[in-house]
């Protein structure tokens, strides 16, 4: 049997021919806008009810005043689904299931009981448990001083301007290109907007067969991954450095060297003679910030060609560069071809967009290309085309210029405030960015450092994940300002201070 919506009555109890106002609920805290809500609900209970044509549903008044929401709403709800063929409207009647409502899901017959239950242990791989993760709360939001790092300020993007754009790909022309299968083709104006634009500011040149759209650049780093390990050969990431570079490096099978970063980053004089694979972040260590300068990145790249390795660079978030430009991209000064390039969208817009980009020589993206085929086809064309209005109307510039105002406000109050409390700045991003990286006082864990501040409404990321054999206890941690407004990080900071004080009284 179908089980009936949560709060609903069974619907054996039914009164005949109608559904009673009972079977409705809404969840008012919920981010959903209560048309959204009463428009589920009501499929919900039309589709799993099976609830013959002719059957009453409760008057607008009625199922207004059962929910507490405006009457208005409901009626809104009832004529949508009127016009979608749900429901039909009779003369002194009020609204009944219409004759063509469709009922989605045929009844079961209870399966037997004598069933062998599978032993998923014996069929999963054990080494996909993740051992590095950055952990996030889902409802940070509701944090009043959240100081982590790669979440969106709502209030600093363009609803007006995003909206326009996925106005203009409902037209007949893009709506038409948008639901046809690409066979794995991207989007054209994006990936012109990217040669064009995106990548000359890195200092790049690429034509389009040799950008490749990808679900992030989470997606683009497995991609590229995937297709350069060698379980022969070492793949070399920094350390401290992004945990999903070593989680990535091991689910594939390839051996992985965490090398230490010095005060100039990667050092290629530290490189075995069996280096594969080199993953970087050399404009902006994670979490450090810290920027490999012009003179190490040559070394580097003279390193791979004498030892013939590859590089795989991601460049995130040099949009952010409110301090200084940003250097030149290690892909810009790449001669021979060895240095495969990561953007991605995620942080000069938002996160949930998932779009990103690999660039790298036409014979790799090609390859990548028939990988990503068989994963998931191509990105969805519909954000790949809305992004790419967004970005050829000059939308983005806009908000990019826009973030790097807020953002250079946000940090100077950030290390205002951290001044005098006994937090270090450890690392910063010499050209902007969007976050701190910080070192506790002596002593200090900064994980239990965190979990106390949480039940104070402060957020922050701990250090141990991003390094390979964290020091113990492991005194560093992230602050983000991207997501917190300026008015709060004074206030969040000296929260940090008195909890930081009160763990020095209990330990004295």
């Amino acid at each position: 049997m179908v089980q009936p919506a949560q709060g609903a009555p069974q619907r054996r109890d039914w009164p005949p021919g109608r559904i009673p106002v009972e079977a409705l609920f809404i969840n008012k805290k919920l981010h959903d806008g209560l048309q959204v809500q009463l428009w589920s609900a009501l499929v919900g209970v039309l589709l799993e009810s099976r609830a013959e044509p002719g059957t009453k549903l409760p008057s607008s008044r009625e199922l207004a005043e059962h929910l507490g929401i405006s009457r208005l709403t409901v009626t809104l709800v009832y004529q949508e689904l009127m016009a979608q063929g749900y429901l039909e409207s009779l003369p002194r009647s009020g609204y009944v299931v219409g004759s063509n409502v469709p009922h989605r899901r045929m009844r079961q017959d209870p399966p037997p009981s004598a069933v062998r239950p599978v032993v998923w242990e014996d069929w999963l791989r054990a080494d996909l448990k993740r051992l590095r993760q950055i952990v996030k709360p889902a409802d940070w939001r509701s944090y009043p001083y959240p100081f982590i790092y790669g979440q969106p300020d709502a209030r600093l993007f363009n609803h007006s301007a995003w909206r326009d754009c996925a106005r203009r790909t409902q037209g007949a022309r893009d709506f038409s290109a948008m639901t046809d299968d690409q066979y794995g083709r991207d989007d054209p104006m994006l990936v012109d907007y990217i040669c064009r634009n995106t990548l000359p500011r890195r200092g790049i040149r690429a034509r389009p067969e040799e950008v490749l759209i990808t679900l992030g650049a989470q997606n683009a780093l497995y991609l590229a991954i995937e297709l350069l390990a060698r379980p022969n050969r070492t793949a070399v990431i920094e350390d401290p450095g992004y945990p999903d570079f070593a989680e990535t490096l091991r689910m594939v099978g390839m051996p992985v060297l965490a090398s230490p970063i010095d005060d100039r980053g990667l050092d290629p004089e530290s490189l075995p003679a069996d280096t594969g694979l080199v993953v970087v972040t050399p404009s902006h260590n994670i979490p450090t910030g810290l920027t490999m300068p012009f003179e190490r990145r040559k070394e580097l790249l003279a390193a791979a060609d004498r030892q013939d390795f590859l590089i795989i660079e991601d460049d995130y978030e040099f949009e952010m560069s409110f301090l200084a430009p940003p250097e030149p991209s290690l892909k810009s000064l790449d001669q021979s071809g060895r240095v495969i390039y990561i953007g991605s969208f995620s942080k000069s817009l938002f996160p949930g967009l998932r779009l990103g980009y690999l660039v790298g020589p036409e014979p790799f993206i090609r390859e990548a290309r028939a990988l990503r085929s068989v994963m998931l086809r191509h990105t969805p064309g519909h954000m790949q085309r809305v992004t790419g209005y967004f970005l050829a109307l000059g939308y983005y510039d806009a908000h990019v210029v826009g973030l790097r105002r807020v953002f250079r406000r946000r940090r100077e109050a950030l290390v205002e405030s951290l001044a005098g409390t006994g937090f270090v700045i450890a690392g910063a991003a010499r050209h902007g960015g969007s976050s701190l990286w910080i070192e506790g006082p002596a002593g200090l864990d900064s994980a239990h450092f965190a979990e106390q501040l949480t039940g104070a409404g402060v957020l922050i990321e701990p250090g141990r994940p991003f390094f390979a054999n964290p020091p113990e206890p492991c005194r560093f941690f992230r602050m983000g300002y991207s997501s917190i407004a300026e008015g709060e990080i004074r206030a969040g900071v000296a929260v940090m201070a008195a909890e930081l004080a009160r763990i020095t009284r209990q330990g004295s």
